[in-house]
Parts: C-alpha cells; sequence; structure tokens
C-alpha cells in the first residue's frame, strides 16, 4: 500500500521528535517544516528511516511555499504553540489564532483527509488568559473551516525532553525553597508523550473524527504533589512555601523581564484551573486509547542526573 504523507507543523518539539519516529517507522511519508533548518534538523534526522522524512525550511506565515506543501500531502498536523509571547509576532494571536485557521483554509482547499490540531486542556474556564482565549479562538475557526479537523486537548506533556518536569527537577536541586502558587492545590492529569504521539497515530491510521479529544494520563495530581513526587525521586528536600497571590505576580513580573521567563502573568492565571478532563468532551479513553504510563514510572526513567551520584546513586528512588 503506498504510503501517506503527512505535513508536520512544529516537528522539532518534545511531541513532533516522537511522532515522526513514531509515523516514519510505520511507513509515513513525513514533511516537516522548521524555521530554521540549521538548528533543528540535526534532531530530526535521527528519528525517521531513510527516505521518509523531507525538511523544509520556511517562515510558518509564508503561506505561499506553504501552500505548494499542500499539493503532496494528505494529513496536515499542527503541533506549533508557545507558553509566552516575545518579540517578531510571536504573539498568542498569531500562533493560536491565525496561523491554525490559515492551515484549516488551505487543509479544506486541497482536499485533505484530516487536519489534526494540539490545542491544551481546561481552556474553557481560564476566562482571564490570554494563552487560553487565543486557544480557543484558534478552535473556533478550525472548526468552521474544516469540519475533518480532529482537535486534541492534552494536559501537561511530559517526557524526558520536556521543559516541565525537567525544570522543575533543576530548580528543586538547586533552590532550598520553592514557591507552591494557588497553595500547590491546582490540578492535572499529565500524560507522557509516547501516550500522546499514539493517540495521534491511532487518529490517523484508524480514521478517527472527533471535533474534540481530551487527552490525559492515568492519574490525577495536584501541583504540590508534583513537586513532592519529583523531589522524592532525585532524592531531595527542600521546603515549599504557598506564596500569596500579590507576591506571585511580583515574581511574575521580574521573570517577564527575561528572553525565556519561568513564569508570566498569564501563566498565573492560567495555574488557578484545574487541568483535567471537563467531561463536555470525548477523552482519550472514550476512543479505546486510555494512558498507561505512569508518572513516577516513567520520570524515574530520566530523573538520575539530578540525584547525587547520578546513575550510581544509593537508594535509588526509594
Amino acid at each position: 500500500m503506498k504510503p501517506k504523507n503527512c505535513l508536520i507543523f512544529g516537528g522539532t518539539g518534545q511531541i513532533g521528535r516522537n511522532l515522526v519516529r513514531k509515523l516514519t517507522k510505520h511507513n509515513y511519508q513525513v514533511t516537516v517544516v522548521t524555521r530554521n533548518i540549521h538548528q533543528k534538523s540535526y534532531i530530526l534526522k535521527t528519528q525517521a528511516n531513510a527516505g521518509y522524512l523531507n525538511i523544509v525550511e520556511a517562515s510558518i506565515f509564508d503561506e505561499k511555499k506553504i501552500r505548494k506543501l499542500f499539493q503532496n500531502t494528505e494529513i496536515c498536523i499542527n503541533l506549533v504553540g508557545i507558553l509566552y509571547e516575545s518579540k517578531r509576532g510571536n504573539t498568542f494571536d498569531n500562533i493560536h489564532t491565525l496561523f491554525p485557521s490559515i492551515l484549516s483554509k488551505l487543509c479544506k482547499e486541497y482536499n485533505l483527509k484530516n487536519f489534526i490540531h494540539i490545542s491544551a486542556l481546561g481552556i474553557n474556564d481560564a476566562i482571564d488568559s490570554n494563552y487560553a482565549i487565543s486557544k480557543l479562538n484558534g478552535e473556533r475557526n478550525i472548526i468552521s473551516n474544516f469540519s475533518l479537523s480532529t482537535i486534541l486537548r492534552p494536559s501537561i506533556v511530559y517526557s524526558v525532553d520536556d521543559n516541565f518536569t525537567t525544570n522543575f527537577m533543576t530548580l528543586l536541586s538547586r533552590l532550598p525553597i520553592f514557591p507552591l502558587y494557588y497553595s500547590g492545590k491546582t490540578k492535572f492529569m499529565p500524560i507522557h508523550c509516547t501516550d500522546l504521539t499514539d493517540i495521534i497515530y491511532n487518529v490517523i491510521s484508524k480514521n478517527i473524527s472527533s471535533n474534540i479529544i481530551e487527552c490525559v494520563g492515568p492519574e490525577t495530581i495536584s501541583f504540590k504533589e508534583i513537586l513532592d513526587r519529583l523531589l522524592k525521586l532525585i532524592d531531595k528536600k527542600r521546603i515549599l512555601i504557598p506564596f500569596p497571590l500579590p507576591l506571585a505576580n511580583l515574581s511574575a513580573r521580574f521573570f517577564e523581564l527575561f528572553p525565556s521567563p519561568l513564569l508570566t502573568q498569564d501563566q498565573l492565571r492560567l495555574l488557578k484551573y484545574d487541568n483535567i478532563l471537563s467531561g463536555k468532551y470525548k477523552s482519550n479513553s472514550d476512543i479505546g486509547l486510555p494512558s498507561n504510563r505512569f508518572f513516577n514510572q516513567e520520570v524515574k526513567n530520566y530523573c538520575e542526573m539530578w540525584r547525587v551520584g547520578g546513575q550510581f546513586s544509593t537508594d535509588r528512588y526509594n
């Protein structure tokens, strides 16, 4: 059977690298669009079987160049997203609203079989977050433009390549005191990157069609519980202190002065809301794809570099 052609935007990130490996392993022809082929492509080239991967350098807003790529593809996957706004047009509206709208229109114009878009869990309730509002507006545009779209809303996605568990373990290993925003009560259902890419692969291979699917892991864990688990895994003891909201806002304003802020005011507002199943949409379990990777079990496979002695540390993970 002739391999299907997949066009991926945002393919050099955590999810993209895993997805490229999964798709090419199953004989899918994959084209990945990246802003800088010299900085990013060397990572991807090791992820795919020879002859199954094509890497194209283009701005995501170069519609003329992007349009040509749609002439030879059947499935488009959008993994592009940002956690904070920066210069050079990287605003929430541009990345989360305008760009997905362009892709969905092109999908309709070229009669693609599916458009898979990665959004985020919990955005319906976060009405005071610019991030959440831009994601919701993007979803509305996609559904309006192309009826064969599938929107996936994952909770926190983690793996050895993430910016979540790895950043927290770095901070927890260095700081004697760590702040708890909103007393650490915000709930998450972290999903491992491999489980999420399995969901994307099955949506493609089994032609699963559903406008919105919420993607979660098998556990509900509070922010404080996540920090406690990470501390135990890296064998550290730290003081976790609830931060009053005014102090938390002040720290977020300070972090925003840096090119890659640890926390922004918008992210702080987003942290007020639980990141769990809403019950309003189908979940990955509802479509027969439950996640089976548990947080502690997976993180312990890559937490050694944050432990004293690394892989040779004693009393590992007890």
